[in-house]
């Protein structure tokens, strides 16, 4: 499918494009000089500076989803071990021998 405008249409809106996309003729070009367009080297070293800093991001950004666990669903009770068979309590429950609750009751 083309899209053709009638005869009416199109001379008036040619004609309206080449007015609007012609540039001033007093001298001045709208602040595009000869220069206009060109990078310089400091905005070259701003851009690479830019990249580098993306690039650490996404690494960073990788490591930490790599922690992150696959569900966040609750995971399934795990069975209860069984005591230790050897009458002695386990670490975990023995009292410090120099702990200030140890001393206090002294």
């Amino acid at each position: 499918m083309s899209l053709t405008l009638p005869a009416g249409v199109a001379l008036p809106v040619t004609a309206s494009a080449l007015v609007l996309t012609q540039q001033p003729g007093n001298g001045d070009n709208g602040g595009q000089g000869e220069d206009f367009g060109k990078s310089s080297p400091v905005g070259f070293l701003v851009l690479i500076l830019f990249l580098v800093a993306v690039a650490f991001l996404v690494r960073s950004m990788t490591k930490h989803l790599k922690r992150v666990p696959a569900s966040f669903d609750d995971p399934p009770a795990a069975p209860e071990q069984p005591e230790a068979k050897s009458g002695e309590p386990e670490a975990a429950e023995k009292p410090a021998k120099d702990s200030p609750a140890t001393n206090a009751d002294s």
